[in-house]
């Protein structure tokens, strides 16, 4: 092994060498630049075919005998060229192009192109090519152009820096300017006008006439306008009547107001002006969980200064038949307008009413919804909605499609603080008063949540809703389970003596387990005994305890009663599904398949404490009529083709409103009539000797229909 003198020894060698190497490299620059200024029109650069091209476009290439024709270097020089079978250089050296234009500054020729404003050096920066004998000795640099060119360097600096704004400048003018600008451009984003903002030629006319000629670089802008800005603090500083083209009077915070009042919530709006834009038209920001309170109706008025042009697309929107009797369309919508009361109702139907009062020409409800679904995108309002932290989600400008969309992140926004979560399940002796409405703060807003006790797997905790008719339901639903709870010990009696327990077992065991199907009974008739027809629900323990010591007694009456009904139920199930079995005739199989259905939806996993207790004592009748329509399919089976065909379609209008509903949170008795009513109607086509709850028909289920919210 080396010693470590050895080791030194190298090292030092090594550096000695390196040292060497260097002052070679120094000395051999050192001789040949002192060459090169002799030999300036003697260099060449290599060319793509291997050659080189010399001054004045000359071709040459390195004689054979050259010590460096091997190696090609890309720029040498030569001492002198001879002319034989080509034209050769002799006695040919290396050199670096750098070299050149230090030497040859008497000589070189300087071209400048592309000057352009570069925001970061705060200059008009150009490209520079150097060029000897017409050879490009540098090609594309980057150079100042401010002493090259100084007027078109001002030009450049005024658009670009002062008027574009792309200048790094901390003078108070800027800032004043840009913030006079975004405030105007607001301006025609509400008036949907681009004529009211003076062009970028009025801006530079500006600036133009009041920076001195010699300024074209930010550094001796800053200087300057420091130093006359202490003398004129108005210096640059634009004034509206500078860059208006126009007097814009009917833009007014009346009439595109920044800020949408609803009840004590003020949520903020904004304007773009962008046709085909997501955001075209005007924005309403808004927190998920407000998605549901939000008046769909009122949603429709948009702002003031948008209403004209929008009522005037719906009539335009309308069949000419309908039309033509409000024409000319902009002088009926302006008086119409002039006697309706801005954001109150519907605007179709306030809009309606007027052209009805003024002509006598009636639009129908799908008229005018036709109508609107044809409108520009910049004439509904566009929802942007936010989490809790003010973070963006998603924007659209359908609204129940917004709600269903957002359930999710609307639910987690409302989460209760953690300290509560972790909190105990609730239980019935012992749980606090549970507010009916409440504050929390959410994306910056105080808005109305409604807390209530809330099932989840089987305990009972607290939770917030956005709206009123979900806490309600969910809290009802809760209170029920713990009034199983405070009625601990008749509970156990009834699990065990309800009558007909087993035939109920042995029904029910192909949907689920008949434990289930007792606690359903338990909790419906809880509900019907001890809760249905209190002005008030309980609350919290005390008054929970107070309603159930008061009703007990009537309990064991109503759980019975509904377990008969139950139990009735369930037989006239049992025995049509029995009637399903064997061959079928296909003729028949189109009312046999509604049937099935219908059934399904009547008799189903947990349908005792889902269905409301007012229709469930009705669900024997509906069964006996589906047993006198098996009955007669065969004889009428064309008319019950037509019946079930327009069934079917309510039905599935009803499955589509009521799965929106879920999601919005919404509960709507007059939907919950409307399902009813489809199962009367059923009865008056099928089986009219059985008679009905009310008086039902198509005509009044299509009125209902209109009466649920959409």
């Amino acid at each position: 092994a080396p010693t470590r003198d050895t080791k030194v020894n190298v090292i030092v060698r090594e550096q000695a060498e390196a040292g060497e190497a260097a002052q070679r490299a120094k000395s051999y620059a050192a001789v040949h630049k002192a060459i090169l200024s002799g030999l300036l029109s003697q260099i060449g650069q290599k060319t793509e075919d291997g050659d080189y091209l010399g001054a004045r476009q000359r071709r040459f290439w390195i004689h054979p005998s050259s010590v460096i024709g091997r190696k090609k270097p890309t720029w040498v020089m030569t001492a002198e060229l001879v002319e034989t079978t080509k034209l050769f250089a002799r006695m040919v050296a290396k050199i670096e192009p750098d070299w050149i234009e230090p030497l040859a500054g008497h000589l070189i020729k300087k071209n400048h192109f592309e000057p352009h404003w570069e925001k970061r050096r705060g200059q008009v920066v150009a490209f520079e090519q150097v060029t000897l004998y017409g050879l490009i000795v540098v090609g594309r640099r980057p150079v100042h152009f401010g002493p090259v060119d100084p007027v078109a360097s001002r030009e450049l600096f005024i658009r670009e820096g002062l008027v574009r704004g792309e200048i790094n400048s901390r003078a108070r003018c800027l800032t004043a300017n840009r913030e006079l600008l975004e405030r105007l451009d607001e301006l025609e984003a509400k008036a949907r006008r681009r004529d009211i903002l003076a062009d970028e030629e009025t801006l530079y006319a500006f600036y133009e006439a009041r920076v001195p000629a010699e300024i074209h670089q930010a550094a001796t802008f800053e200087s300057w306008y420091k130093a006359e800005s202490a003398k004129n603090p108005q210096l640059l500083i634009m004034r509206e009547e500078d860059v208006l083209a126009r007097d814009a009077k009917e833009v007014t915070a009346a009439q595109y107001p920044d800020i949408l009042q609803l009840g004590e919530l003020q949520l903020p709006l904004t304007y773009h002006f962008e046709p085909n834009h997501p955001r075209d038209g005007v924005t309403l920001r808004v927190p998920a969980p407000l998605l549901p309170q939000l008046p769909a109706e009122r949603l429709e008025w948009l702002v003031p200064g948008l209403i004209e042009a929008k009522a005037v697309a719906l009539v335009r929107n309308l069949p000419k038949a309908i039309r033509k009797n409000f024409v000319p369309v902009p002088d009926f919508v302006g008086a119409a307008l002039a006697k309706i009361v801005f954001g109150e109702g519907s605007l179709p139907e306030s809009l309606g009413r007027e052209l009805t009062r003024m002509t006598g020409a009636r639009v129908s409800d799908e008229a005018w919804e036709e109508a609107a679904g044809q409108l520009d995108g910049h004439l509904k309002m566009n929802l942007e909605v936010v989490d809790a932290r003010g973070k963006f989600l998603g924007e659209g400008r359908d609204l129940a499609e917004l709600t269903a969309r957002f359930a999710e992140a609307s639910q987690a926004a409302l989460a209760i603080p953690q300290q509560k979560q972790e909190q105990k399940p609730v239980e019935a002796r012992a749980f606090a008063q549970v507010a009916e409405k409440t504050q929390q703060k959410i994306a910056g807003l105080s808005m109305t949540v409604f807390p209530a006790l809330v099932e989840e797997g089987g305990v009972v905790k607290e939770g917030r809703f956005p709206t009123q008719a979900e806490a309600d339901f969910q809290h009802r639903r809760a209170l029920q389970k713990l009034l199983l709870q405070q009625l601990a010990e008749p509970a156990k009696y009834l699990r065990g003596k309800l009558p007909g327990l087993t035939e109920l077992g042995l029904l029910y065991r192909e949907m689920g387990r008949p434990e289930a199907l007792v606690e359903d009974i338990l909790l419906a008739s809880l509900d019907a005994c001890v809760l249905d027809g209190e002005a008030a629900l309980p609350r919290d323990g005390a008054a929970l305890a107070a309603l159930a010591e008061k009703k007990r007694g009537d309990w064991t009456g109503h759980a019975e009663r509904i377990a008969k009904l139950t139990l009735d139920i369930l037989k006239l199930a049992h025995g049509l599904q029995k009637r399903f079995k064997g061959k079928i005739d296909l003729a028949q199989a189109m009312a046999l398949n509604d049937i099935k259905q219908q059934l399904a939806n009547l008799v189903y996993p947990g349908f005792v404490r889902e269905t409301p207790g007012e229709w469930l004592k009705e669900v024997p009748r509906y069964l006996k009529a589906i047993e006198q329509r098996l009955d007669k399919v065969g004889a009428q089976v064309q008319r019950d083709r037509v019946w079930t065909g327009e069934l079917t379609a309510a039905w599935e209008q009803y499955q589509a409103r009521a799965a929106k509903h879920a999601q919005e949170g919404k509960r709507d008795p007059e939907l919950t009539l409307y399902r009813w009513m489809l199962e009367e109607y059923r009865v008056s086509l099928f089986a009219q000797q059985l008679g009905t709850k009310m008086a039902v028909s198509d005509k009044r289920l299509a009125k209902q229909w209109s009466q649920a919210e959409a």
